[in-house]
């Protein structure tokens, strides 16, 4: 019995690869392997394949013999192969072992008989070992065809696979209106190719959600809200056993129950499980194989193995990261994931339903525990320095998804330090409007769940202030971290590190604000309270004297700063090492600061020398690593090689393009630099052109009022007067001032600097002004 077309039967492209391969380049393929997860369609295009076959007959590709078989075991092989001999050659049913075998013998070709062509079809083959001495024989008139689970060698090695995935967007929507429409239902194709997204386009997923639309009268747009939310079970938004549509055995929930006991029993037994349910709340287009074989998954895999029929006495006391990838290929063999260790980034992809189904087994206890195991998996894999921005990305992914499918979990009873490790991450990617929403929701659910007073929600709203003032809120910044001071000394007390770490990060941003002389003052009295707290060695007092030197330069002692820098820069290096991210900085600046003071030439040869460093010990796609890179190519420009800055920087631009993205700020900053020194070169008309069409990008990306949008229209303003344009300078300043006033204050440098632009553009454009003689 060949099963009959599902409604709204979908023609899919792996049809016709199944017909094309008949004759492939004028070879027969014998034996096609249909491969893919449960609820694909697999045996759907088989029965159509069959049919077609069937009901050609005597035609090209058509068949004389059609055996359907159910392969779920070895016992029901046997017992249809048996039925087969039975029909076809007269053998005893009675022995049925006998009977198969006589069975496999008439399918091969005798010599002077009239040639029989035959299609036997093996469906849904669960295990490689119930085929061992049962595989129908080579012939030329005859094919096999197999639907399988399975990814074994055993079974893919026979013939041909032709993978089966889900359907595509296009086949998804299609057939949810049909299957509809056969109930009298219609809805939006919008909220169809929702539904279809939701539901991960798997056509069995499909099946049963247009069936339970059909008997709940449920709306689509009902069904989905009832879908997104975390505590209703896949169980319940499916049809009963009974009422399964196209005769369906089992519910798109209960599906792959089976394909997890076997895999669970496939070496290292009883892992398989386990390692789903790790993968169940991760990102389902990618989990970092790194993720899966740290230290704190293979804690749970060896505390949470699966018992298994022969015991687990004979099993070594802890799981390795080897094991831990056995049982990610267990899993792969049964199609329940993809594993591909050549992408390690996103070496594991899972179903997003297989993942629905699979948390939809936990209690709520473990539930949570398994969250915070993944929380903890991820902050084992994630670098202290991100060198590689594609898993650093990959882990942003896999915390958000964390985030979506157990957030709860991760504040009890603390905010887990996976969520600020997202937030950092994204920050330092240069996402800064992203790190600030990362950073405020945070703080709304951080606040619901412990508290206004606890310790993390103090160090969140840290963190939304400074990504508040990256975004271009200076004063918003430094305003929120004078609130937060006022809590942080009531709740900690006045010497608690993330006291003085508050009133540092308010000298900062007082000094971004304008107040440089301020922001110096205030650091040099934090400077002796965190001597006295932390002492003269401590990370965070290197930190103080770091900025301290800076805002002393940005004040106007220049010398002062430089001399500073050199004299931190030794105790870095003895505190932290000579390949101390912290140590690179120091150098950095210390280079820039030689270069403030006068000695540009030196300061381009200090940053060639701590190129070299940085690529070594941060990799040449770090973004401090294009950072220098800039900064090499500034000091050059500097020292007069304006044609060498800008070449310099176009290289970089590819670049930073590649690893950053074209919106992120340092890529806009190279642009800026490009614009600036093309005009230092001669070309001031191309400089003018340039910051026009960076101009626009700031906007869409930063916004009209962030001070690097400022920017670029201060430096557009200076090369239209510098193309021959001083009346258009003078117009632009003077919009300009309006919105720095507004934005920064009248009393801030770049407002200061502003107001003589425009004064002296506006000379310039009298001077050139025709006059009667």
């Amino acid at each position: 019995m060949i099963p009959p077309r599902a409604g709204a039967f979908q023609r899919r492209v792996q049809a016709g690869w199944l017909g094309e391969a008949v004759a492939e380049g004028g070879t027969v393929v014998l034996c096609q392997v249909l491969s893919g997860m449960g609820g694909v369609g697999k045996t759907q295009l088989a029965a159509e394949y069959a049919r077609m076959a069937w009901e050609r007959g005597r035609e090209s590709g058509g068949v004389d013999v059609l055996v359907w078989i159910s392969a779920g075991s070895r016992e029901a092989i046997v017992a249809a192969y048996a039925q087969a001999g039975a029909d076809l050659c007269g053998a005893d049913s009675g022995d049925a072992d006998q009977a198969a075998r006589a069975f496999l013998a008439w399918l091969q070709p005798k010599p002077g008989a009239r040639p029989c062509r035959w299609l036997v079809v093996l469906d849904d083959v669960t295990d490689p070992a119930h085929l061992r001495g049962l595989w129908p024989p080579a012939s030329p008139l005859g094919r096999v065809l197999v639907t399988t689970r399975r990814r074994d060698a055993a079974l893919t090695g026979r013939g041909r696979v032709v993978s089966v995935g889900v359907f595509t967007e296009a086949e998804a929507v299609a057939y949810l209106t049909q299957a509809l429409s056969a109930f009298g239902r219609s809805e939006p194709d919008g909220q169809l190719a929702a539904l279809a997204r939701d539901l991960g386009f798997l056509p069995l997923a499909l099946a049963q959600a247009a069936a339970y639309l059909s008997d709940t009268l449920l709306s689509c747009a009902g069904y989905r809200a009832l879908l997104a939310g975390r505590k209703g079970r896949l169980a319940d938004l499916v049809p009963e056993d009974g009422a399964l549509p196209d005769d369906q055995r089992a519910t798109v929930a209960a599906t792959w129950a089976l394909s997890i006991e076997h895999a669970d029993t496939l070496r290292p037994a009883g892992l398989a499980r386990p390692m789903l349910h790790l993968t169940a709340l991760l990102d389902p287009n990618g989990i970092p194989a790194t993720v899966l074989t740290s230290q704190p998954a293979l804690t749970y895999l060896t505390e949470n193995r699966t018992p298994t029929s022969t015991g687990t006495s004979h099993l070594p006391d802890r799981v390795t990261a080897e094991d831990a990838t056995l049982a990610l290929r267990a899993l792969h063999r049964l199609s329940l994931i993809d594993h591909a260790p050549a992408t390690p980034h996103i070496a594991v992809r899972v179903h997003q339903l297989i993942q629905r189904a699979t948390r939809d087994t936990l209690t709520p206890t473990r539930h949570d525990h398994l969250a915070r195991t993944a929380a903890d998996a991820l902050t084992d894999a994630w670098p202290g320095i991100e060198r590689d921005t594609g898993l650093a990305g990959a882990l942003r992914a896999n915390a958000a998804a964390l985030t979506h499918a157990a957030e709860d979990a991760l504040y009890r009873p603390d905010a887990h330090p996976v969520l600020f490790r997202t937030g950092r991450s994204l920050g330092e990617a240069g996402q800064v409007t992203a790190a600030l929403t990362h950073f405020h929701r945070m703080a709304q659910a951080i606040y619901h769940h412990l508290g206004p007073d606890h310790p993390h929600t103090l160090i969140t709203r840290s963190n939304l202030a400074r990504w508040r003032g990256e975004a271009g809120d200076v004063a918003g910044a430094a305003a929120a971290l004078e609130e937060l001071l006022a809590d942080m000394v009531r709740v900690l007390g006045p010497d608690h590190p993330d006291t003085l770490t508050t009133r540092h990060n308010i000298a900062s941003w007082r000094g971004e604000a304008g107040d440089a002389a301020g922001a110096a003052a205030a650091l040099e009295e934090l400077l002796a309270d965190v001597v006295r707290v932390l002492g003269s060695d401590h990370p965070d007092t290197l930190t103080t004297r770091s900025n301290l030197a800076y805002w002393r330069g940005e004040a106007g002692d220049v010398a002062g700063a430089a001399v500073a820098f050199e004299e931190l820069l030794a105790d870095v290096v003895r505190v932290l090492g000579s390949d101390h991210p912290d140590t690179l900085t120091t150098r950095h600046n210390l280079a820039g600061w030689r270069g403030e003071a006068g000695d540009v030439a030196g300061a381009a040869v200090a940053f060639e020398e701590l190129l070299a460093d940085v690529v070594r010990v941060l990799g040449s796609d770090h973004p401090d690593t294009l950072t220098t890179r800039n900064n090499l190519a500034h000091w050059r420009g500097r020292a007069g090689d304006a044609a060498g800055a800008v070449a310099a920087l176009e290289e970089l631009l590819a670049d930073s393009v590649r690893v950053l993205g074209p919106d992120h700020p340092d890529t806009l900053t190279t642009r800026h630099n490009i614009a600036y020194w093309r005009g230092e070169a001669g070309d001031v008309a191309g400089a003018a052109a340039a910051f026009e069409e960076l101009l626009a990008d700031r906007v869409r990306v930063l916004g009209p009022d962030h001070p690097h949008t400022l920017t670029t229209r201060h430096n557009i303003a200076y090369w239209r007067g510098e193309a021959g344009d001083a009346a258009g300078a003078a117009a632009a300043f003077g919009k300009l001032l309006a919105d720095v006033v507004r934005v920064l204050g009248p009393d801030h440098p770049h407002t200061l600097t502003t107001r003589s632009n425009l004064a002296r553009w506006r000379i310039r454009a009298t001077i050139d002004k025709p006059t009667d003689s």
